[in-house]
């Protein structure tokens, strides 16, 4: 495997007394979708760090922070510490026993150790997930127990303190979530006998449907926020297409994950969407415009892969675009445009969709159809934002008039 990379100097790796590391290190790499030059680069540093440190791995093995020191180097600290991060990833993955557990939540470790194996092993919860839980039962648990004091003194008085707390600095529909989450840890707790009472009957803040109407951006703010990207760099012509495909056509984040390279129809000029909320499939006419931007982004711009995905990442190793990714990049853009974008998300460009095709006399059959509602109910919602065709149906209301003679007039 050090062939490939180094094809002149791969001697002076093979014998390298860390060789073995390097060559795992490197067919680990090459199997994760990492360029050519990407792994010479990360093998290169990996082999100085560990022949700088000698004999490897320890004797009794390594901490993540004591990992992490390995790559401390004056020149290009930036890039031996991405080694350092996708060699401890190396290890975590492969099953490596250099390297050791250590402590992560100060005086609660015991138990959230203990959750998080419970997590992972019996809830089958993904990693990611593992974490959110995990930051919450910590945030909780450094709230309700006092320094010196174990577990079992948690009161239904601290959770409801935590909760109260929680709820003023986040909506109700963000509170939700950590109160799962926090109802969780508790019932575990109780199931382990580190708590004698059942604590975990915490009532989930409210949510209407319906309750608020979706936020649109206007169609001039959005085109004004496309403008902002600049298109002359990869990224910015990747996440302006992005961005484009969810104005012009209202498509999801999820929607536009799933799209792949035998989505677009060339020679038809349409684009199939899977729209897996429905589960139903939706083929949907582009414009040359459109046609133009996808053809440049897939020839020009889209990094070389045998993945059929249509948005990658642009940095190794090459993975498809998720929901989340999708959703990070409209925040990330928001916040360059330097618009007035605060509260909005993701889907306020597929609302805005809507409003723009609202405003034209689209039917709202017609929307629903784009949007991939299922009912007419759900495309009505955005009737509500239509301020000015409200104001045509008001009804003058009667109010008593001041003057004498009590007449009435109307307003």
């Amino acid at each position: 495997m050090l062939t490939e990379p180094f094809p002149k100097a791969h001697g002076r790796y093979a014998e390298s007394p860390v060789a073995p590391w390097l060559h795992r290190f490197a067919e680990w790499l090459t199997n994760r979708g990492y360029s050519r030059k990407a792994t010479r680069g990360h093998v290169l540093r990996l082999r100085q760090a560990l022949e700088r440190a000698g004999a490897f791995p320890p004797q009794r093995g390594l901490t993540r922070g004591q990992l992490a020191e390995l790559f401390l180097f004056s020149t290009r600290p930036e890039q031996y510490r991405a080694t350092g991060h996708n060699f401890q990833r190396f290890l975590i993955s492969t099953g490596q026993g250099c390297l050791m557990s250590e402590p992560e939540f100060g005086r609660f470790t015991r138990v959230l150790v203990a959750y998080r194996e419970y997590l992972l092993e019996a809830r089958g919860y993904a990693v990611e997930t593992t974490k959110h839980h995990l930051d919450t039962a910590y945030a909780f648990l450094s709230h309700a127990v006092k320094p010196d004091s174990p577990v079992s003194t948690i009161s239904a008085c601290a959770v409801e303190s935590f909760v109260t707390a929680a709820g003023q600095r986040l909506k109700r529909t963000t509170l939700q979530q950590p109160v799962g989450q926090l109802r969780s840890f508790l019932r575990f707790c109780y199931d382990r006998g580190e708590v004698l009472a059942r604590l975990d009957g915490i009532d989930t803040p409210r949510v209407y449907q319906g309750e608020l109407p979706p936020k649109a951006l206007p169609w001039k703010l959005t085109l004004a926020f496309l403008d902002t990207i600049d298109q002359t760099e990869a990224a910015g012509y990747r996440d302006h297409a992005i961005l484009y495909l969810m104005a012009y056509f209202g498509l999801r984040p999820s929607e536009v994950a799933l799209l792949n390279l035998d989505s677009i129809n060339w020679s038809s000029g349409t684009l199939q969407v899977e729209q897996r909320k429905t589960r139903s499939r939706l083929v949907l006419p582009l414009p040359s415009a459109a046609l133009a931007l996808l053809r440049r982004y897939v020839y020009d711009v889209r990094p070389p892969s045998a993945l059929p995905s249509l948005f990658l990442r642009l940095r190794a190793p090459a993975q498809a675009l998720t929901s989340t990714s999708i959703r990070s990049i409209y925040r990330r853009r928001a916040r360059q445009s330097g618009l007035p974008l605060e509260g909005t998300s993701s889907y306020s460009l597929r609302h805005g969709f809507a409003m723009h095709l609202l405003e034209r006399g689209v039917g709202i059959k017609a929307i629903g159809d784009l949007l991939g509602h299922r009912t007419v109910e759900s495309t009505h919602v955005y009737l509500r934002l239509q301020i000015e065709s409200l104001r045509e149906v008001g009804l003058s209301l009667p109010r008593l008039a001041e003057a004498e003679g009590g007449q009435h007039e109307t307003v």
